[in-house]
């Protein structure tokens, strides 16, 4: 009996169909995220990261103030602002849990740039694990456009927002200092994930704040852990563009980014308040076909693998 209550097609009787409008918002924003990580890509790849008497380590920041001088990478930089843009609008309409993973657009459209720029034709797997981060996320995304409820942010549930945030960004400062001297993108792809996460979700409390004129001390100390978010975010961003493929990093950022806020989300939004058993039971299994796709692509990318192909000069 418990089987068929697990699965039941019970209907969500807080579903709002208006919630749907930001799907084709994340969708366009994600196709500028994806111009804007090749773009990224190609200006961090003209700053020189290492030398043959040097091993590769993080950026320091005379690279990282070159980048300023790449014309590339800041129009990159301004793609990657409209898909922020977009992402707002989405957020403004829909729950994190429905539009946050439809970043996972932008992973294929830049594995196909990436592959023609490059010149490095993907593998079987790296193909195979694409589909696994794709297909977990769509999977994902259909049933949580229509089981999550897109619901207010109470003050106590923003206070446990910023104090986790505040946790991770103490663990990732302390991971960072034991391992900047070694070239360990995974390690930054996921340190990004994980902030980029909570600057959706802080994201979406200060936007739903400031259109209620809720301008209380606890906005701008949102606000400001927003910006601290984003900014140490970025530097992650940068150092995993320069130790891996673009393709691999937006991987990890639309996969682990999602999976953040759609954890905010159940746990401390309860946007997964209405939905049924079986839709848990599905947010679990397409979460974890989507990270172990991930991590299959950070082991079989070709260009993870020293296959680094012909990178076009390109100001």
């Amino acid at each position: 009996m418990w089987v068929s209550e697990l699965f039941s097609a019970t209907p969500n009787a807080h579903f709002d169909p208006s919630q749907l409008i930001g799907i084709p918002f994340a969708l366009v924003g994600a196709i500028f995220m994806s111009i804007g990580a090749q773009l990224q890509h190609r200006g961090v790849g003209k700053v020189d990261v290492a030398s043959p008497e040097q091993p590769a380590s993080a950026l320091n920041l005379k690279q990282l103030f070159s980048l300023l001088s790449r014309p590339s990478w800041l129009f990159g930089t301004v793609m990657l602002g409209l898909a922020v843009v977009f992402q707002l609008v989405s957020l403004g309409y829909s729950p994190i849990m429905v539009v946050q993973p439809i970043g996972a657009v932008a992973l294929v459209l830049t594995a196909i740039i990436n592959s023609r720029v490059s010149k490095v034709k993907l593998n079987r797997a790296s193909i195979i694990a694409i589909v696994m981060c794709v297909g977990g996320i769509a999977i994902f995304v259909t049933v949580a456009a229509f089981t999550a409820v897109k619901a207010p942010v109470e003050t106590v549930d923003l206070i446990q927002i910023l104090i986790t945030l505040g946790c991770v960004l103490i663990v990732f400062a302390v991971l960072y200092i034991l391992l900047r001297k070694r070239q360990n993108n995974l390690f930054y792809i996921m340190g990004a994930g994980v902030l980029y996460g909570f600057v959706a979700t802080l994201a979406s409390v200060v936007e739903a704040r400031l259109l209620s004129n809720e301008m209380d001390p606890l906005l701008w100390v949102s606000l400001g852990a927003l910006l601290l978010a984003a900014i140490i975010g970025g530097l992650f961003v940068q150092n995993a563009y320069s130790s891996g493929p673009p393709d691999l990093v937006i991987a990890g950022l639309t996969v682990i980014d999602p999976l953040v806020a759609v954890c905010i989300g159940i746990v401390i939004l309860d946007e997964a308040s209405q939905a049924p058993g079986w839709a848990i039971a599905v947010y679990v299994l397409a979460g974890a076909i989507a990270v172990a796709g991930v991590l299959l692509m950070s082991r079989v990318h070709p260009q993870s693998n020293g296959d680094t192909g012909e990178v076009p000069r390109l100001s």
